[in-house]
């Protein structure tokens, strides 16, 4: 293959499983890593905490594509991903997901002996979320604990141990994931209903859906309180809550009458929610 043609099978690899969406947890796993060293733990633990997470989430993705293949093939919204079009086989994403499980795995080897031991744990969880919208509408915080299993890791590459912040850490990305998933999820409240598929949206409709989804980031906000009195953080991180809770004030005003602002809901709001609480976070540990 020459390199014009690898460069596009490696874009189309990247665009099947969204990496650019890594955006939106791998900065709590360095919210978990600031935390447990109370500011840098050198470039080495950053480094093999980025490959961890960039493993993890490629992994994740690709076993999700391959788990509903079928789904996203009967979906209009998702007839056009990789699989189900026929622009990438079966082995390709089979492949892509043993790469990036074997990466994570070996940034957890690099790290310390507990991060190696529940790299499986990780590689399981992330990938039963996908079968679990076949059974129950709780797959949202599924999804959500999934993801939190972000600054868990970042916190275990530092210490080898698990800290109460960390944990509180990870409610707090399980309930913010968690409530935008129930807003991604309106898209597809017709064929979820039609195909017998567990969501918010098809279980309650629209109107409870979005009321969920707030109630879910409301509980964010509570919880990321709850995270700067224990650890404890000094004043930006306190400035970053205020603005984080604005910022998803206003991803809810955006859907309030207008669906179709969803994508900019999705994307834009929720990558400004993580880069703000890394951003401000790293400030509350460094100002005294």
């Amino acid at each position: 293959m020459n390199p014009a043609a690898a460069a596009m099978r490696l874009r189309l690899y990247l665009d099947a499983i969204k990496f650019e969406h890594t955006i939106f947890a791998l900065p709590f796993a360095f919210l978990g890593m600031v935390l447990a060293q109370d500011g840098w733990p050198g470039w080495r633990t950053f480094l093999w905490i980025t490959v961890a997470m960039a493993g993890a989430r490629t992994g994740a993705m690709a076993a999700n594509r391959l788990i509903d293949a079928q789904i996203d093939a009967a979906n209009p919204r998702t007839a056009e991903r990789a699989l189900p079009a026929g622009r990438m086989s079966r082995v390709e994403m089979l492949g892509l997901a043993s790469a990036g499980f074997a990466l994570l795995h070996i940034a957890a080897w690099q790290l310390n002996l507990l991060a190696l031991a529940l790299a499986p744990v990780a590689m399981v969880t992330v990938t039963l979320y996908s079968f679990t919208k076949r059974f129950t509408w709780l797959s949202h915080w599924m999804l959500g604990l999934a993801d939190g299993i972000a600054p868990v890791g970042g916190w275990i590459a530092v210490r080898g141990d698990i800290g109460a912040e960390a944990i509180v850490l990870a409610l707090v990305v399980m309930f913010w994931i968690a409530g935008f998933d129930v807003l991604y999820s309106l898209q597809d409240l017709g064929f979820d209903r039609k195909r017998g598929l567990h969501s918010v949206p098809a279980r309650f409709g629209t109107r409870r859906a979005l009321q969920i989804a707030r109630g879910s980031h409301a509980l964010t906000v509570v919880v990321l309180i709850v995270l700067g009195l224990i650890a404890p953080l000094s004043w930006p991180y306190w400035v970053g809550v205020g603005l984080i809770g604005a910022l998803l004030i206003y991803e809810h005003a955006l859907l309030r009458n207008d669906l179709s602002r969803l994508n900019l809901a999705f994307f834009n709001m929720n990558g400004y929610v993580a880069i703000t609480a890394l951003v401000f976070t790293i400030a509350g540990v460094w100002v005294a």
